[in-house]
């Protein structure tokens, strides 16, 4: 019920957004000429996809942000583990040097990894895996640290090998926060991909952005805008899906 209740609140907030929108456009209240009529964004919308001038960024921008995605867990997820706690001397020589690490502005350290790699694909995957990988690792190792004391002593009672207890016990105990921080990094490698692409690209639907405002598309800018926050919104249900259809919750007997 109480999600229920939650899902209805934000659809008519966003309706309500889109009204007010609209009618500041029909009534004069904004001027056209810099913020168009939603009705206006959405035909534009439909005519990019339609002449398939828009797909392809789109395809790109996906591409290039699930990649880096994939890198930061393929990563951060081990890595949450070593520093969970189960690797006590790894965690300790590690843990301020990641600290550190999660701190690096990842605009200006954009610039340093195109000296190394360049302005293709590969700066752009490591910038994303980089932004991302520290929700995952953080959020990964604090679900590790907070298993059930109780349970895990519970568990070796019946004589459970170490390995049988991290994957049996902890690992599913830990996976509410792991998808935490999944959902996190699918937001960051989105929204850094859209900078990235805006400093060094060709194509993406940053670069799509950037080239309609340097031609004065209006109407573009705000279909550009509208796709990213769609796309964004996307990616962040399908975390929550398939966190739903993983983590499975039981009560104990």
């Amino acid at each position: 019920m109480q999600v229920l209740k939650k899902a209805f609140t934000n659809t008519i907030a966003i309706i309500t957004f889109i009204l007010v929108w609209e009618l500041s456009a029909w009534f004069g209240l904004v001027n056209t000429m810099f913020i168009p009529a939603f009705s206006t964004v959405l035909l534009a919308i439909a005519k990019l996809l339609i002449s398939g001038t828009l797909v392809p960024h789109i395809a790109i921008s996906l591409q290039r942000s699930i990649g880096g995605l994939a890198i930061a867990v393929a990563i951060g997820i081990p890595l949450g583990f070593v520093m969970g706690g189960w690797f006590r001397k790894l965690e300790t020589a590690l843990e301020p040097l990641f600290e550190i690490a999660a701190q690096a502005n990842p605009y200006i350290l954009f610039h340093v990894i195109i000296l190394f790699l360049g302005i293709g694909e590969a700066a752009k995957l490591a910038i994303i895996a980089w932004i991302c990988i520290w929700p995952v690792l953080f959020n990964t190792a604090a679900g590790i640290r907070h298993v059930d004391a109780d349970l895990l002593k519970a568990a070796r009672s019946f004589g459970l090998t170490r390995w049988s207890l991290f994957y049996k016990i902890v690992l599913p105990a830990a996976g509410p926060s792991i998808f935490t921080g999944l959902r996190l990094s699918a937001g960051y490698s989105f929204f850094l991909l859209i900078a990235a692409e805006m400093m060094g690209s060709s194509s993406g639907l940053g670069w799509f952005l950037i080239n309609s405002q340097e031609n004065y598309n209006i109407e573009w800018i705000f279909s550009g805008a509208v796709v990213i926050a769609i796309l964004s919104i996307t990616i962040d249900s399908i975390v929550k899906f398939l966190e739903k259809k993983i983590i499975v919750w039981s009560e104990p007997c």
